[in-house]
């Protein structure tokens, strides 16, 4: 049976195995190179055992279980945006491949929607990398659209 839960102090190792996978299986993709650019725009630098932090009201951490063994979760964070008010900042969001047809990914995602909402937040963002048709038909699915790209380039 699938579920969906706040993360617990005690997830905090199981949380930073996920973001070890979902980071590797990131790191293949276009643009992957600046995923943890302190500068750059996209998902802030995402740490399994910080994000797993309890009692931060800025950010939001949640497991999937199936059958109560966690196997994905979704990070999340609150970020003020100036005139526009506050946002949600959808850090990650990875299932283990195994467990990616019983709509584990849809369950995170509403949750992390209803606390964007509980928290007064006038949008979300979410990021995907070029080319990653996967991570945008899923944002798309839940009614996410494209509203910037950011082009690159090294200088080195």
């Amino acid at each position: 049976m699938e579920a969906v839960r706040v993360a617990r102090a005690t997830d905090a190792g199981r949380i930073a195995e996920l973001v070890d996978e979902f980071a590797q299986e990131m790191a293949s993709r276009r643009g992957a190179s600046l995923l943890n650019d302190p500068g750059g725009p996209g998902p802030a630098r995402i740490d399994g055992a910080d994000a797993a932090a309890v009692g931060d009201p800025g950010r939001l951490a949640l497991v999937g279980t199936l059958d109560e063994n966690v196997v994905s979760i979704a990070l999340c964070h609150l970020e003020e945006a100036g005139p526009t008010g506050r946002r949600g900042v959808v850090d990650a969001c990875y299932v283990e491949p195994g467990a990616r047809v019983v709509g584990l990914g849809r369950m995170l995602m509403d949750q992390v929607l209803a606390w964007c909402t509980d928290h007064q937040c006038r949008g979300i963002d979410g990021f995907a990398f070029p080319g990653d048709r996967g991570a945008k038909s899923f944002f798309e699915s839940a009614g996410f659209k494209a509203r910037l790209l950011v082009m690159h380039r090294d200088l080195d």
